[in-house]
């Protein structure tokens, strides 16, 4: 069997397959979407493709809906080309239970994929006839934090932003500049209300996606491309509104087992590919079962009823807390410490990692005795369920191919979100900063791993991050298994407060995080014989 929609016809031997099928007129749906679309998504990812166009398929089941998602992106236009129109719009989603189970499931919301290319003019205006029809309610995203970004790490403005910006809506290439672009489109058609939901795991997504419109819009007024019409509509939430949201589901790089299983079962041409961007993706999507998306509840268009998909449509400070609660305690601090502590003790799996009772008593005493005393309890979920279902089911989930290694990637941005704010809480509360023994061994262990060198003694790769070279040179001097070569060299970067969120150093923090690092350059065995000695 080949997953396209002529195929979805042979309902039996789907069954047989143990995949489950639309249960609505899928055609019907793209007719009607096309019309008079709803919902227009950028960044045709796993995480939209294995959560979010799930999410409307259950309304499409339910009879709640009878349109679909376009989906778009901005950046990897192979993805649109290969994944979306070689299966017409057809993802297979494969849910790893943690009773070593899985679930199939053929999501066929997605109506149509485009290409947000501003040299492809057939694209484009297509987009052009999306945006002027009254009918658009929402325009959602997940292009990652970078996606957002319009400058670089030194704070100017990147080139394609700045041609931008000079060159008016018309030779729009960056994401945010081609979304205002669209968002123009609508305001010429008839200011039409909309609202554009960041649906990415970062802090204030929302109002990061605001931001980065409004630079461009107020940059082209600057220019005499738009006037001060075209401003006002942007920022009146009335009319066009930007909801913050925050969203948790994992979604691994495709696995060999799930291929190997969907062609044992006579689905065919499910090989991943690795696209001219670097992407690696398959037909198929292979995700945990736990998510959870809450929503600011802010659509000046209405809506799809996305409460009754098991959407939590709430206020903003309720989001806000939501986010704090994931971020800073209950889940990516200990994602954090257990990939860079996997990178050096040689894991490839954070499930594997879970078998290891030093570490298991590293993310525990982060979550449940550093972090819960000073969480921020949205009052939706509770903090300590969340913690229990993150140690217990989620991290793991044997059947999650997740690594270390892809998690330790921009580790640098992420610290002073997920350790910074813990310790600002313990600060601000006058709480004993010497209760903290998870979170600075976390921080020493991140700062050993970008020595490069493992918990044996030999060389490692680094995962990507946008200050790995300018960290590294920072340490230049340290050697592993020679603690004597450390003459105070993590002092200039335990002060930075972009990276931690407060000088370490002025609040008595950075001593006790260099002894951990000191302790874990002794020699081969040294990184597991500091979480021993410190988590005893």
């Amino acid at each position: 069997m080949k997953m396209n929609r002529a195929a979805l016809a042979d309902k039996a031997a789907w069954e047989k397959a143990g995949v489950r099928l639309p249960q609505y007129d899928v055609e019907a749906m793209v007719r009607r979407t096309k019309e008079n679309p709803i919902w227009v998504h950028f960044g045709a990812g796993n995480i939209f493709r294995g959560f979010i166009a799930a999410l409307q398929q259950r309304l499409l089941n339910q009879g709640l809906a009878d349109r679909g998602i376009i989906a778009a992106d901005t950046f990897d236009y192979d993805i649109i080309t290969k994944i979306y129109d070689a299966f017409d719009n057809l993802t297979m989603n494969v849910t790893l239970n943690p009773d070593a189970t899985t679930s199939r499931e053929i999501i066929a919301s997605v109506a149509e994929g485009l290409r947000a290319d501003a040299k492809d003019a057939g694209q484009m205006a297509r987009f052009g006839e999306i945006f002027e029809n009254p009918s658009l309610q929402m325009v959602s995203f997940t292009i990652t934090e970078k996606g957002y970004a319009l400058r670089n790490m030194a704070g100017e403005l990147m080139p394609v932003v700045t041609a931008d910006m000079k060159e008016g809506p018309d030779s729009a290439r960056h994401a945010m500049s081609v979304v205002t672009a669209l968002l123009l489109r609508r305001f010429k058609a008839g200011a039409y209300p909309l609202a554009l939901v960041s649906m990415d795991n970062c802090s204030h997504n929302g109002e990061k996606l605001r931001a980065s419109v409004m630079d461009i819009a107020d940059a082209w007024r600057q220019n005499g491309f738009v006037g001060e019409d075209f401003i006002a509509y942007l920022g009146d939430e009335e009319r066009v509104a930007f909801p913050w949201s925050m969203i948790d589901k994992i979604t691994p790089r495709p696995a060999k087992s799930v291929e190997e299983s969907l062609l044992a079962d006579g689905i065919e041409e499910m090989s991943p590919i690795v696209t001219g961007r670097g992407t690696f993706i398959a037909p198929f999507v292979n995700a945990e079962r736990p998510q959870y998306l809450v929503v600011e509840d802010r659509f000046p268009n209405g809506r799809p009823a996305l409460e009754q998909a098991g959407v939590y449509m709430t206020d903003r400070d309720t989001v806000n807390c939501t986010e704090r609660m994931k971020v800073t305690t209950c889940l990516n601090p200990l994602h954090t410490a257990l990939a860079v502590y996997g990178c050096m003790l040689g894991y490839t799996l954070i499930c594997e990692e879970m078998k290891d009772e030093d570490l298991v008593k590293l993310v525990k005493r982060l979550g449940y005795v550093e972090g819960l005393p000073v969480v921020v309890d949205p009052k939706i979920l509770s903090p300590k369920a969340f913690i229990d279902e993150v140690v217990g089911e989620r991290l793991p989930n044997p059947f999650m191919p997740d690594a270390p290694q892809r998690i330790a990637t921009d580790t640098s941005q992420k610290v002073g979100i997920r350790y910074g704010e813990t310790i600002k809480s313990y600060v601000a509360e006058g709480r004993d900063l010497g209760e903290l023994i998870a979170i600075p061994l976390a921080i020493a262990g991140w700062l050993r791993y970008l020595l490069g060198v493992d918990d044996e003694g030999k060389a490692m790769e680094i995962s990507a991050d946008p200050m790995k070279e300018e960290l590294r040179g920072k340490l230049a001097g340290i050697e592993a298994g020679k603690p004597e070569t450390y003459k105070g060299q993590l002092r200039e970067i335990l002060k930075n407060k972009v990276i931690f969120g407060s000088d370490l150093c002025e609040i008595g923090l950075a001593e006790r995080i260099e002894e951990m690092f000191v302790s874990e350059l002794a020699g081969p065995g040294a990184v597991r014989a500091t979480l021993r000695t410190y988590l005893a």
